[in-house]
């Protein structure tokens, strides 16, 4: 009786010509086994299950999918996912390019795998981990290469692997929180503005037919509705692409002028609400960020500077650099701190009692969890808030509409009564 199951993958190796087989076959117990083997052609492969005890019965190419072959991009949650996998494995001592390709041949994106498996490739061929990563500059920035540099350097590779892995761990679900308050109120208005647009476009027309035939005067709200109605109907393509302009428009200078990213920034610490969730963010992501690459051995003034792109804001990375100028010739952190007027008095008074003690990273780190969960709490308070407004401007946009449509249907109910 013949049981099935699968057998270990070999991990494609980073080189030319190398083409996915898939494979089933018979070990010398009459077991059916199938997986995955990378090589140039049919016969190696069969050749190499051979040579492993396995007779081969079926082998061909791995077909392609029809879609999204080239894989999902990658993005900053799914290196946070493989911090967490490559630090857990160190940890446990396995070899790193073990835990490469452990990873590699477990991840179903594409782009994720090719990535690892350059990686390995890399430190295969004699770089170290921090050399390798600095040739996927987009995936893992400035801090993260200086980080698994400063680990490698101490030997303490596994421990700060660790370190990042939290890191970008706490990192990514703030920035799901902050994602959250935006993203709600963002969604509300634009289906309202959806909803105007479809009734002014479709159904305030029906209304007008009716009304021309009472053959009376419209109530002012009634007219202005259905002038806006007229003017939506004539000009709807023009008044879209005037929108779509506008926000690409906007979007591609926002991204070219550092004036307007500055402006843009400073405006929304200010707004009501919303300018505490990003106060208290920055200054979450300031602390944990020069926590992590405190503890890690990076010196004080290079970790500010690595610092400065990690807050968020342009307010909050111009400030950091003042910081870094200000430590660079002797001053300490928490002096610096309160020239820039910008950090809360609390933060303060921790980084000067961590830096008396000598315990800076640990002090930066419970600033990091208080604001985080400020964070988490003003979200959680900002939710609770928004759900009558937004329905009070639903209703005020939708039910206004209705009522401006009814009432010449009211009046001419009230005539004929």
């Amino acid at each position: 009786m013949s049981a099935s199951r699968s057998a270990a993958k070999t991990a494609p190796r980073a080189n030319d010509g190398l083409q996915t087989f898939t494979w089933v076959g018979k070990d010398k117990r009459g077991v059916v086994m199938k997986g995955e083997t990378p090589a140039k052609n049919i016969n190696l492969v069969k050749a190499e299950l051979r040579r492993q005890g396995i007779t081969p019965q079926t082998v061909k190419p791995k077909a392609k999918p029809l879609f999204g072959s080239a894989g999902k991009p990658i993005k900053p949650g799914d290196i946070a996912v493989f911090s967490r996998q490559i630090a857990t494995m160190m940890k446990s001592g396995v070899p790193i390019v073990a835990a490469l390709e452990i990873i590699g041949n477990g991840n179903k994106n594409i782009r994720m795998q090719k990535l690892i498996n350059a990686i390995r490739s890399d430190i295969q061929g004699g770089m170290s981990f921090s050399e390798a990563l600095t040739k996927h500059p987009v995936q893992f920035d400035e801090l993260y290469r200086n980080l698994v540099r400063a680990g490698e350097t101490a030997g303490v590779l596994d421990t700060v692997l660790d370190t990042i892995a939290t890191y970008k761990e706490n990192l990514e679900a703030l920035k799901g929180k902050i994602k959250k308050a935006m993203f709600y109120p963002a969604m509300v208005v634009a289906v309202a503005l959806i909803v105007s647009a479809v009734l002014l476009i479709f159904v305030v027309p029906q209304f007008e037919d009716v009304f021309k035939s009472f053959g009376a005067e419209l109530p002012a709200f009634t007219q202005m509705v259905v002038n806006l109605s007229r003017f939506m109907v004539s000009w709807w393509w023009v008044i879209f692409l005037a929108l779509v302009g506008s926000v690409v428009g906007l979007i591609a200078f926002y991204k070219r002028s550092e004036a307007l990213q500055h402006t843009v920034d400073r405006v929304v610490l200010k707004v009501p609400v919303i300018g505490q969730i990003m106060n208290n963010s920055a200054i979450a992501r300031f602390a944990r960020t020069l926590g992590v690459t405190f503890r890690a051995g990076v010196p004080l003034v290079e970790a500010l500077d690595i610092v400065a792109g990690a807050t968020g804001n342009r307010v909050y990375t111009d400030a950091v650099r003042r910081i870094r100028d200000d430590v660079a010739v002797g001053y300490p952190v928490n002096l610096s701190m309160k020239q820039v007027n910008l950090f809360p008095h609390m933060v303060i008074q921790m980084t000067a009692i961590g830096e008396e003690a000598g315990a800076l990273d640990t002090m930066l780190f419970k600033v990091a969890e208080f604001y985080e969960q400020e964070v988490n709490n003003a979200v959680d308070a900002l939710s609770s808030l928004l759900e009558p407004m937004i329905m009070v401007f639903l209703g005020v946009i939708v039910g206004g509409m209705v009522i401006a449509m009814y009432l010449p249907i009211f009046k001419l109910g009230a005539v004929v009564g």
